[in-house]
C-alpha cells in the first residue's frame, strides 16, 4: 500500500475524535511496523493523550514493535509541553524511521517545529499527503488558529419558496426527522450554539444534543433569555458580533453554530461573518410572502450587490435536501 492509503486510514481514525477532542484538533495516527502490522489512534478529550501517543500505546499493548516504522499523522506532531508532553519526544524514543504528516500545524507552539525536531533526531519526514482532505477535516481548528475566531456555521431550514415560518410565526416542523438528526450531529460537532432572544421567547429551545451520541454545545443567547427558559445556563450577549467572536475564540471555541432566527441570521450574513451556510430545504411551499424569509432585515439594493458563494456539497436527508454553501472569502 502507498502513503495515500495509510493516510486515508489515519483520516478515518480521526473521525472518532471529532466530537470529543476540542479545543484540541481531532487527529488520527497510523503506525505501520516493519513486519507490516498496523495500529491506529485518535486524539482523546482535553488532558488526554494525543493520537500519536494513543497509537504507540496500542502498539505496546499488541506487541507491535514501532522501531523502524512509518508513522502517518493527519496533523504535524506537537513539539511542546502543553497538557501533555511532546509527541515528537515519544516518536523519537520509540525509534520510528519516518513520519508522514498530511498538513503542518499553524499553532504558534508548533508551526513546523515538530517536523524540525523529528528531522534533527534523524527521522525522515514528509508533509502534504492528502493535505486537502485533512484541511477540510480540520477546518474549524485551522480557521481558529489563523484568525483567533471560531468557524461560524449558519444553519437554516426553509420551504422551497424560502420561508422559515408561517405568517403566525409557527415553524415546527418544516423539515423531517433525518434533517433534524443532521442538525443534532452538527450541534455535537460545535463548541457553542447561538440563537436570538426572540427565538428563545417564541420556542423555548433546549439547544442540546438528543438525537445523536455526542456532547451538547455551550449556549449563547443574543439578548436576554427569560428567567426559567430551558436555554439556561447560557452566555447572554448584547454587544457587537465581532466582539462576540473574539470573546468565544479566546475561550477556545473552534466552531460556532448559529441557528437563528431570521433576524440573527440576517445580522451574521450582512456582517460577512458566516464561514459556512447549511441550508435544509423541505419539499413544501408556504405559498405567499407573509411568512418569515431566511434572513430578516434589509437585503441588497440592486442585483449587482448579490452575494454569491460556492456549493460545497448537496445530499438528501429523507425527503429534504441539504445544500452547503461557502462564501468565496472563507479562510482556509
Amino acid at each position: 500500500m502507498n502513503d495515500e492509503t495509510w493516510m486515508a486510514m489515519a483520516l478515518d481514525a480521526a473521525v472518532s475524535a471529532r466530537r470529543r477532542s476540542s479545543p484540541n484538533p481531532w487527529v488520527g495516527c497510523v503506525i505501520v511496523a516493519r513486519d507490516g502490522r498496523t495500529v491506529s489512534g485518535a486524539t482523546e478529550p482535553p488532558g488526554g493523550r494525543h493520537a500519536e501517543i494513543v497509537a504507540l500505546h496500542e502498539a505496546e499493548r499488541l506487541g507491535v514493535d514501532p522501531t523502524g516504522s512509518n508513522v502517518y499523522t493527519t496533523l504535524e506532531p506537537c513539539s511542546h509541553h502543553g497538557r501533555t508532553p511532546p509527541c515528537t519526544d515519544a516518536l523519537v524514543a520509540a525509534g520510528v524511521a519516518r513520519v508522514v504528516s498530511a498538513i503542518a500545524d499553524p499553532d504558534p507552539n508548533v508551526n513546523g517545529s515538530g517536523l524540525a525536531a523529528l528531522r534533527a533526531a534523524g527521522i525522515e519526514t514528509s508533509v502534504g499527503v492528502l493535505a486537502e482532505d485533512a484541511t477540510e477535516q480540520l477546518r474549524p481548528y485551522l480557521h481558529h488558529r489563523h484568525t483567533g475566531r471560531p468557524f461560524v456555521v449558519l444553519k437554516l431550514a426553509a420551504t422551497l419558496d424560502g420561508r422559515t415560518s408561517a405568517a403566525d410565526g409557527t415553524s415546527r416542523w418544516i423539515t423531517g426527522e433525518d434533517a433534524r438528526r443532521a442538525v443534532h450531529r452538527l450541534r455535537s460537532e460545535s463548541d457553542a450554539i447561538a440563537v436570538g432572544a426572540g427565538t428563545v421567547r417564541a420556542d423555548d429551545p433546549a439547544l442540546d444534543v438528543r438525537l445523536v451520541d455526542g456532547p451538547s454545545p455551550r449556549r449563547v443567547v443574543l439578548g436576554r433569555a427569560p428567567v426559567g427558559a430551558r436555554v439556561h445556563p447560557c452566555l447572554e450577549w448584547e454587544g457587537d458580533l465581532d466582539a462576540l467572536l473574539d470573546h468565544l475564540g479566546r475561550e477556545g471555541v473552534l466552531q460556532l453554530l448559529v441557528e437563528g432566527g431570521a433576524g440573527v441570521a440576517g445580522e451574521f450574513h450582512r456582517a460577512g461573518l458566516v464561514n459556512r451556510y447549511v441550508v435544509h430545504l423541505a419539499p413544501a411551499f408556504a405559498g405567499g410572502d407573509d411568512g418569515r424569509p431566511l434572513f430578516g432585515g434589509p437585503g441588497i439594493a440592486t442585483i449587482s450587490e448579490l452575494r454569491r458563494g460556492r456549493v460545497v456539497s448537496t445530499r438528501t436527508l429523507g425527503d429534504d435536501l441539504e445544500i452547503v454553501v461557502e462564501p468565496p472569502n472563507t479562510t482556509r
